[in-house]
């Protein structure tokens, strides 16, 4: 993508502060800079950027965009900060409260599903959908479903996983549109993977196909980061539906507790 070397200068400040930037500052502020160029565009010309354009800003930032939230500081010039340490045993609260916070994204998504009326097992599903994101971001609907399997009812882990598939394709009679956020984040022209195709085409004779597209209805694609939020309308949700271990999450020895762990130990260099 060209872009005005001249205007990203002055945007910054001028080529002094510039120069008083380090390798990895500079690289995040033209990431910043090429992506609010993109969405100008897009909301002056109702243009969306391409799938090739998306790609060519692979190299302008140093991270990959499907790394976890909790190790990669995202904004330019800012370093990571301090983890506060976990309790002896953890609780799924205890990870909201330290580890995914403030996670504005799924209590909105939550509040929302629970205005609507949808089953617990479905609110509790727009509660966790994106929390593992706080460990990596890509395939996050499988990653998630696997990370909460151990606890929750298996309705609620077929919604985590599936939502990811589903939110790329309209349901406009159960209500879902297609997100401009989507066409900003992987480009107008982008085509699923194969993976997220095969199970579309499963989920679409599914008998649980309702539950996962109840995700994505529910989801928010565009959430309020200033809206007062809590997690103390589904403690009850989470008491009847969410099985806590007795030693914690990371130490009840369970397939997943691992993943618990490198969440909760994320400053480890091994």
């Amino acid at each position: 993508m060209e872009f005005d070397r001249g205007h990203f200068v002055a945007s910054l400040g001028g080529a002094a502060t510039v120069a008083r930037m380090d390798s990895e500052a500079k690289a995040d502020a033209l990431e910043d800079y090429l992506s609010d160029q993109l969405d100008a565009g897009s909301a002056e010309k109702g243009k969306y950027p391409t799938a090739a354009e998306v790609e060519a800003l692979i190299e302008t930032r140093h991270y990959r965009r499907g790394v976890g939230n909790l190790f990669v500081a995202t904004k330019p010039g800012t370093n990571v900060k301090k983890l506060e340490p976990m309790p002896a045993n953890p609780t799924l609260f205890d990870f909201f409260a330290l580890r995914f916070a403030p996670a504005n994204h799924v209590l909105q998504s939550a509040a929302l599903a629970m205005k609507n009326g949808m089953p617990e097992e479905i609110i509790l599903a727009c509660l966790l959908h994106d929390t593992v994101q706080a460990l990596i971001k890509v395939d996050h609907g499988w990653w998630g479903a696997q990370i909460y399997e151990p606890y929750v009812p298996e309705k609620t882990a077929f919604a985590i996983r599936y939502h990811q598939a589903l939110r790329f394709y309209e349901d406009k009679a159960a209500g879902y549109e297609y997100p401009d956020l989507y066409r900003r984040a992987f480009g107008v022209d982008y085509v699923p993977a194969p993976h997220i195709q095969a199970a579309y085409k499963m989920l679409k004779n599914h008998k649980w196909y309702i539950y996962p597209r109840q995700v994505t209805v529910n989801d928010l694609y565009a959430f309020d980061p200033n809206a007062k939020v809590s997690i103390d309308p589904f403690r009850d949700i989470v008491g009847r539906h969410f099985k806590q271990p007795k030693e914690g999450l990371g130490n009840d020895n369970s397939p997943v507790a691992h993943m618990w762990r490198s969440m909760a130990r994320a400053d480890s260099p091994l």
